[in-house]
């Protein structure tokens, strides 16, 4: 009898370009850089994907350090306390989950507990933020699609905002500032967002102060991004967000997700699940997260000029479950 060889973990770095410049408040970037876990056992082989966020102190480096340390025969239950929630938690617990499918010949979402099997979930599509021109004219492209997420964040922002709306005029909206406001910034953009049908603000002040929400007017619903972590994060956000976004490169992966997703409308709020930009390895698991969502925006390979083998499916009816033969 051959003996099968000892568990392996391993993490890798890997680069995917933009489909063009992708540019938010904090800056402009041409490619992403992602890591990916393998998890091999008996001859199976789970995958994860993560984003390391300089946002939050992440770097490829630091994130590949940190998977270095963990041992392959770890449980989802051991790594929650190994590591903290993060971009290297994120990769290992979903290629902890896409092994045990494989390994029991069943799907993540059956394991999950989800009692019918995922649909496909209409997702928001982000424009970058650019020129109104290049707003007005990247709007226009895609007005055929329901949801368009708008980066603003600085000087022009009302102009951007203007332009989006004549490029697509029947698409809901969703503004993203990525705390590129202060309070008065805010107080000034409201009006005009309410009269332009902004169905839902993301994250417009710092999430270190962003204290002053409270005191401010909430016409349209605002939603904790950068605030928003894990579960940990639900008390501080009571009177200052309605609706928290749930990425699992901030939860530390599709365990805490999960749970983040059922406090949080235990707790009152409408919930949202989001990504970074990233392949569809990474959004995968998150479509799980997203059935029943009140917003998705899981547009990361359409911002991407390559994708992974047996991509995600997008098209009208929205983002399509996973294939297998990618996760889950």
């Amino acid at each position: 009898m051959t003996t099968p060889p000892p568990p392996s973990l391993t993490a890798t770095a890997r680069r995917f370009a933009f489909d063009g410049v992708f540019a938010i408040a904090r800056g402009a970037r041409t490619h992403v850089e992602v890591v990916e876990v393998a998890l091999t056992r008996g001859g199976v082989t789970g995958r994860g994907e993560c984003v390391p966020y300089p946002r939050y102190g992440e770097s490829v480096e630091g994130v590949l350090d940190q998977i270095a340390t963990l041992p392959a025969a770890l449980t989802r239950a051991q790594l929650q306390d190994l590591l903290p929630p993060g971009a290297a938690r994120n990769a290992v617990d979903c290629a902890l989950w896409d092994w045990q499918a494989k390994a029991e010949g069943r799907p993540v979402w059956q394991i999950a507990g989800l009692t019918t099997a995922p649909r496909p979930v209409v997702t928001a599509f982000t424009l970058s933020l650019d020129t109104p021109e290049a707003m007005r004219a990247k709007a226009a492209a895609n007005a055929h699609r329901p949801l368009l997420k708008v980066k603003l964040g600085g000087e022009g922002d009302l102009d951007r905002l203007r332009a989006v709306r004549q490029g697509a005029p029947e698409a809901r909206l969703i503004v993203d500032a990525n705390e590129g406001w202060d309070a008065a910034a805010y107080g000034r953009m409201i009006p005009h967002l309410q009269a332009l049908g902004v169905a839902l603000i993301e994250q417009p002040l710092p999430a270190g102060a962003d204290d002053a929400v409270r005191d401010l007017p909430r016409p349209i619903p605002l939603c904790a991004d950068e605030s928003c972590h894990d579960c940990a994060s639900l008390d501080a956000l009571a009177g200052k967000y309605d609706v928290v976004n749930i990425k699992l490169d901030k939860t530390g992966g599709l365990t805490e997700a999960m749970a983040l997703r059922d406090a949080a409308r235990a707790a009152g709020f409408g919930v949202m699940v989001g990504c970074m930009a990233a392949s569809s390895l990474a959004m995968a698991p998150a479509l799980l997260v997203a059935q029943g969502a009140d917003f998705t925006d899981l547009d990361g390979p359409l911002l991407l000029a390559e994708d992974r083998d047996n991509p995600i499916r997008y098209d009208a009816e929205g983002a399509h479950p996973a294939d297998p033969q990618l996760w889950g």
